[in-house]
């Protein structure tokens, strides 16, 4: 036997009992850890060791990690913990886990040094204060080898079952035969250049058209390179649900026609969207699921680890059989798994579980972004944060026991921000200091009475805290990529009320070390161009390669017609509605067959649909609405039925912008009365001017690019499959520019 586990992981599988416990919360971020850890380092002697690689055996299992510190005068091991709030209320089971850690560390420095004995310390850093705890005692070595044998002896049994499927895995994902008799075109193209991406260790931008089966030709070949190229696991992530369905679905063709390969794959879902008592907080006192979770877990584990596809429903049936938390069962198998089909947060957020989870194992892993031009936006939401001024008014007026000045103190902060501010809106390059140490201060009151009698916290506390803590972690990243703003409104009362944003212009520098830790990141979409933007503001490295995959689908299939008599320009819009009907009606009436009609708003969308249901009533006609629930969503892409007539209105880059798959007869055509572009407001006009600043081409970063794009994608809904026929109006004059045709997919032939 040879497996290979790190001392983390092997802690956290036999030292950890009892109830799941998320009191002792919120925890420092992963950056606040490794600051905390620089900084017990730095006040360590010159003769000090950080970081100290360790490794160590019983029968047959390699267990490996790095130490945190060791002071070979004080012959002395150190596990570094940081923390916030009071020590004391540490629940037992995590000063437990750690322990085991560090006794782990200490057996394993004592054997690679010779050490017949060592002190074992656990060093406390409370991040803010940066006042530290030092808990210790001394063992002797053969009592830390006989620690170091009970943990891996509970291990063994797992590793031993782990190492037989990886074994029977990785000889069934060598024979792997691709699902079907042959790829469609484009796929194998697809496929052979990811394989050769991940085998060189290089990142790969894919532009490929719906139709050629993208899912498919990206997980093919990274489940045939994960035993040459020494692959732990696979990410797929999705920024939608439907793109984890279909992610999911590729994964059951290609295991279904292989004799049982031994993958194991899971999906992971928000923790809102998996929790079963969603009235109870996260801890045995409270939670039924909770309670006693780590001594079920084992079970969970063992009944878990039998399904080769642990989908949304699988995990959940698993953990309610074995009454444990599904969401907390799930992050339990994420290191048992092969393959994990999930959000973009769980890999590119700032506490990203996927990402910790490969660092702190060490994990060599290959990573699938689909839809990757959503990245953009949702890597700027990741590093953003707001506080609205309205909420801490309300706070204030219910007058919280022990808040009351520091929630007045940070509201006279707020006000004296915008007291000379000319205008509703004030944008700035620095966050204000005094701003952020009122905020600081009401967020440790919280934390202590969280700390103290977290059952008496009020709810609209609870969000005020989590909202500020967001806002103040965002505050540590600030620097010339960031915004932060002010926008004003009237309060009633004379009263003037403030929202505070810090937002993020180019999420580049925070992803970019998510991008160089993976062994290969692959990007795909229909649109990734032009590739620079996307490479400029993903923080792509310099020797990412680059695919446009021919579309499958011929000129002929979609007629393509601009009408450039017409403007959508908002001062032009008045005028703009009689013209567009006519172009609708017209088309409807040369042939009658399901349309959709895009427009940047709403209200420019029921304008339409008004004048249009007028002139000419029998056209059928429905429409997209504000906040659409998702059985709302459902009912209107049920209208589209095969042969079906009418015309459904939706708003560009919204939900049935993208995503949305109505083959065959379902739909004919598409109108789309808008460039596109991003409403030009005075956050957009500042975005514009950052990201000038930065490439030099700050129009085309903030508006022309992001806008183009939504139209193509929505363009995209019409042409599904190779029998497709079908019609495309692109209603502006600006759509006759050259520059925007450049964009275009080549092969689009415009008449």
């Amino acid at each position: 036997m040879s497996y290979r586990v790190a001392v983390r992981a092997l802690c956290e599988f036999s030292a950890k009992v009892g109830d799941l416990d998320l009191r002792f919360t919120p925890s420092p971020t992963a950056q606040e850890g490794m600051e905390g850890h620089r900084r017990v380092v730095a006040r360590r002697g010159a003769q000090y060791q950080a970081e100290i690689a360790l490794e160590g055996e019983y029968q047959g299992l390699k267990v490996r990690g790095r130490a945190d510190g060791y002071d070979p005068v004080a012959n002395r091991l150190e596990e570094i913990k940081t923390y916030r709030g009071d020590l004391a209320r540490q629940p037992p089971n995590h000063r437990q886990l750690h322990w085991a850690q560090a006794k782990v560390y200490a057996w394993l420095m004592c054997q690679a040094r010779g050490l017949p004995s060592i002190e074992v310390a656990l060093v406390y850093l409370d991040v803010d204060n940066d006042a530290q705890t030092l808990i210790s005692q001394a063992y002797g070595a053969g009592e830390l080898e006989v620690f170091f044998h009970a943990q891996c002896q509970r291990f063994l049994g797992w590793a031993q079952a782990q190492e037989q499927r990886l074994a029977a895995r990785n000889g069934a994902l060598q024979a792997l035969g691709f699902p079907y008799p042959q790829f469609r075109q484009g796929q194998r193209q697809l496929a052979e250049t990811l394989y050769k991406a991940v085998s060189t260790g290089r990142c790969l931008m894919a532009q490929a058209s719906t139709g050629i089966g993208k899912t498919l030709g990206t997980l093919f070949p990274l489940l045939k390179a994960m035993v040459p190229q020494g692959l732990d696991k696979v990410f797929f992530l999705t920024a939608k649900t439907p793109g984890r369905a279909l992610a999911l679905d590729a994964l059951r063709q290609i295991t279904d026609a292989t004799p049982q390969p031994a993958l194991r794959t899971l999906e992971l879902i928000a923790r809102d969207k998996a929790c079963e008592h969603p009235d109870k907080a996260c801890h045995g006192e409270s939670c039924p699921l909770a309670q006693g979770f780590y001594d079920r877990l084992p079970a969970a584990r063992e009944a878990a680890a039998q399904q080769p596809m642990l989908d949304r429903a699988g995990l959940r049936e698993v953990a309610l059989a074995h009454q444990v938390c599904p969401y907390y069962l799930g992050q339990e198998m994420a290191r048992w798994v092969d393959v994990l089909v999930a959000d973009y947060n769980y890999y590119f957020d700032a506490h990203a579980l996927l990402f910790g989870l490969a660092q702190a194992n060490q994990w060599r892993v290959a990573v699938l972004v689909d839809e990757a031009h959503n990245l953009v936006e949702r890597g700027r939401g990741m590093y953003s944060a707001s506080l609205d001024q309205g909420q801490l008014l309300a706070l204030r007026q219910s007058k919280p026991q022990g808040l009351v000045s520091a929630l007045d103190r940070l509201n006279r902060q707020w006000n004296a921000l915008y007291k000379e501010q000319r205008g509703p809106y004030q944008a700035s390059e620095h966050v204000p200091e005094a701003f952020l140490r009122a905020l600081q201060q009401c967020i440790g009151l919280i934390q202590a009475r969280l700390n103290e009698t977290p059952a008496e916290v009020d709810g609209q506390v609870l969000q005020f805290f989590y909202q500020a803590l967001q806002f103040s972690r965002v505050a540590e990243l600030f620097d010339e990529h960031f915004l932060f703003d002010i926008s004003q409104r009237e309060g009633g009362r004379k009263r003037r009320l403030a929202t505070l944003c810090l937002r993020n212009v180019n999420p580049a520098r925070l992803l970019a070390p998510r991008m160089q830790a993976a062994r290969s990141v692959t990007l795909f979409s229909a649109t990734l161009s032009p590739r620079r933007f996307y490479a400029d503001l993903l923080g792509m490295p310099a020797d990412t390669a680059w695919l446009e995959v021919a579309a499958p689908f011929r000129a002929e299939q979609l007629e393509v017609r601009i009408a450039s008599q017409v403007s959508t320009r908002y001062r032009e819009r008045q005028a703009s509605l009689a013209p567009i009907v006519e172009l609708i009606a017209a088309q409807y009436l040369r042939q009658a067959g399901n349309y959709l009609a895009f427009f940047s708003s709403f209200e420019y969308l029921q304008q339409v649909a008004a004048l249009l249901a007028e002139r000419h009533p029998g056209i059928p006609t429905w429409a997209q609405a504000p906040g659409m629930d998702e059985a709302a969503r459902q009912a209107f892409l049920a209208r589209f039925v095969a042969d079906g007539e009418g015309v459904g209105f939706a708003v560009l880059g919204g939900a049935f912008g993208e995503g949305v798959d109505l083959p065959g007869t379902r739909l004919i055509g598409a109108f789309v009365a808008t460039l596109g572009l991003p409403q030009v407001n005075p956050v957009n006009e500042q975005f514009k001017q950052r990201l000038g600043r930065q490439f030099g081409a700050g129009f085309d970063y903030a508006y022309l690019y992001p806008g183009v794009r939504k139209v193509i994608q929505a363009a995209g809904r019409v042409i599904r499959g190779d029998q497709d026929r079908g019609v495309l109006v692109l209603i502006d004059e600006r759509f006759a520019d050259a520059r925007v045709q450049q964009m275009f997919p080549a092969w689009w032939q415009v008449q």
